[in-house]
This record gives C-alpha cells, sequence and structure tokens, in this order.
C-alpha cells in the first residue's frame, strides 16, 4: 500500500498479504446521543462492513434508546453502570469476535472505505498489531484541519521512546484483539487518556503500530468533549506519565525521556489549572497565578502573565476570555498529543 506508514519489518517477521481480517467496532456510549446514530451509521455503512458494531451504553441519562432506534436490529448493545469509557470499550470487547477492535467514538464518524483501508492495511503487514489512519478534526460542524500535519506527525522510527513523548497514535484506531486482551485491556481505573496509556503498554511489550495515510474519520470537538478541554488533556497528560515512569519494562533512556515529560507535564498542568481559575473568575485565581511565579522551567513570558494575573485577577481574566474566543476556530486538540509546552499558557 502506497499510503501505508510504518517501521520496516522485523526479520523473521510475517509478511504479507495475509488473509483479510474481521473487525468489530466498539462504541462507548455516554450521554451522546446528538451525535451516535451518525457514528454507529457510519460505521454499519462501510464498503467493507464489520463483522458486528457493539455499543456499550454507560449510563447513559439521554435519550440513548432514541438514538440508537434505527440500528436496534444491525447492532449489539450492551448496558453497564457508569463507570468510563474504558470500562464500557472493554465490555464491548469482552463480547466481540472480530480479529481486530475497531474503535469509535460516539461522537465521531468513520468514511465509507475506513474498515476497507484498514483490511488492506493489515494484510500487507501482518506483523502490525495497531493501526490507525488520518482524520478530519472538525470543530463546531466545520473541518479546520487533517489529524496529521507538520505539528503533529505519525512516528516510523523508535516508536517506543516517541509514545512515551506522546500519542502519536492520533484517533480512532484498530487494534488487534488477541494483543488487546493478552495486556489486559484498557485500565478502567483513568477517567484521562486511558488510549495513550494502552497504546504505550502495547508498544512496549513489542507490538508495531502502522498509519494509513489518508483521512478516513471524521473527529469532532465540541463544547461537551473531553478533548476539547485544556484541562483535562493536561490532567490526562500527567497522569499517564507518572505510571509510564513507574514501568519496570522501561530502559533508563527511556526513563529519563518518562521523567523529563512528567517534569513539562506538571508545569502545563499548573498553567492550564491558573488560566482556567481566572477564565471562570474563581476566587482561587490569584493563589494559582502567584504559585507560577516560583514554579522552575517557566518561560520569562509566562512568568509575566502569571504577575500580571496575581496582581489583577478580574482584569486578566476578562483578557484571556477574549483571546481563547478568537483561538478556539483556529486550534483542535487530540488527546495524549505532546503539548507546545508551557510557554503556550
Amino acid at each position: 500500500m502506497r499510503t501505508l506508514r510504518a517501521p520496516p519489518p522485523a526479520a523473521g517477521a510475517p509478511t504479507g498479504p495475509g488473509p483479510i481480517p474481521t473487525f468489530s467496532v466498539v462504541l462507548a456510549a455516554h450521554d451522546v446521543s446528538a451525535f451516535i446514530g451518525g457514528a454507529v451509521a457510519s460505521a454499519l455503512d462501510q464498503t467493507v462492513p464489520p463483522l458486528e458494531v457493539i455499543v456499550c451504553d454507560d449510563g447513559s441519562t439521554d435519550d440513548l434508546d432514541a438514538a440508537l432506534g434505527p440500528f436496534t436490529e444491525r447492532i449489539v448493545l450492551v448496558r453497564q453502570a457508569n463507570r468510563g469509557s474504558g470500562a464500557a470499550r472493554n465490555a464491548a470487547i469482552a463480547v466481540a469476535r472480530g480479529d481486530w477492535i475497531a474503535v469509535l467514538d460516539g461522537d465521531d464518524a468513520f468514511h465509507p472505505r475506513r474498515v476497507e483501508r484498514l483490511g488492506e492495511a493489515v494484510s500487507a503487514r501482518p506483523d502490525l498489531d495497531l493501526v490507525t489512519t488520518d482524520a478530519d478534526l472538525v470543530l463546531d460542524g466545520a473541518v479546520v484541519r487533517r489529524c496529521y500535519d507538520p505539528s503533529y506527525r505519525f512516528e516510523v522510527g523508535d516508536q517506543r521512546s516517541a509514545i512515551i513523548r506522546g500519542n502519536f497514535l492520533g484517533v480512532m484506531v484498530a487494534v488487534r484483539r488477541s494483543r488487546l486482551v493478552a495486556v489486559g485491556g484498557f485500565d478502567e481505573s483513568m477517567r484521562h487518556n486511558e488510549d495513550w496509556e494502552l497504546f504505550a503498554r502495547l508498544l512496549l511489550d513489542g507490538s508495531v503500530a502502522g498509519l494509513v495515510d489518508e483521512p478516513l474519520g471524521m473527529y469532532r470537538l465540541h463544547e461537551g468533549s473531553k478533548t476539547a478541554d485544556p484541562l483535562h488533556r493536561a490532567q490526562g497528560r500527567v497522569d499517564v506519565l507518572e505510571r509510564v515512569a513507574s514501568w519496570p519494562v522501561l530502559s533508563d533512556a527511556q526513563r529519563g525521556i518518562a521523567l523529563r515529560g512528567l517534569d513539562e507535564a506538571r508545569a502545563e498542568l499548573a498553567v492550564v489549572s491558573a488560566t482556567s481559575a481566572l477564565r471562570d473568575g474563581r476566587p482561587d485565581a490569584r493563589r494559582l497565578a502567584s504559585q507560577l511565579l516560583w514554579r522552575r522551567g517557566l518561560p520569562l513570558r509566562t512568568r509575566a502573565k502569571a504577575l500580571a494575573a496575581a496582581t489583577a485577577p478580574g482584569w486578566a481574566g476578562r483578557r484571556l476570555a477574549l483571546a481563547e474566543a478568537g483561538r478556539r476556530r483556529l486550534t483542535a486538540g487530540i488527546e495524549g498529543a505532546p503539548p507546545s509546552g508551557p510557554a503556550a499558557g
């Protein structure tokens, strides 16, 4: 495949073309009834249909049944109390029969040829355990850019070190089911960036990832999207790197990458927390801004902003709200992606 990007096959790795695998599409659904009809329809209306589409209702409080009504006879529906997207995906995976699990969030969508192209990629490279594609990032209904661009690249070199730096696998990743089960599935204790943590476990355990370099999905960011929330992304980055830094499988060099990344992530979280408090006019805004003045590693520009915020939090909050209103339409976040750094605060 001309559009498939992946590390060269290791010596002795299986070579293609191999058989075309089957895919189970898995959706975790929690209060996404406004979007899930489109997501399910996109998974069903594939040029090569998946083996099954499995939806796990993760304790939704909206009218999910009405949204799924047109698809009742064509999907498998699993229900559970609200336990988070990792637990919901695991519940769906537990009943899946496909060779591969193709993850789809309830507010995203597949291009009609996505399953077909994923199958071709896996057939061409049977040594891969994870495959993703490019996607269009959609903000408030408008396409703003592709998922992969000069600021966010898929890694074809040292994938093990790269996954510690950040989640270069983007969105809607398909995973070989046998490998997913072997590493224990999604960590259900995580409420932030459980995807990135799983991919790190797989790659550090020897798996290899590939990218079909075509926009074969639609990744939506909207007001209720977790990944549209900078505080969620910053906390998730700290959560993942705290875990990864403690793993015994890491080499000394990889542990150094994790620890440096953790320092940066904690600084980013401090900046984002202060920014959030200022924007919302919270009473702790002055204290959080003042703490930034003493945090190591922050650039002078950020410290100057912190000083202004600590001195006049109300004025700083109003300026911040105006700046963010204009900036929001120009940027879009990828969960687990390497940040631009604490200077962004």
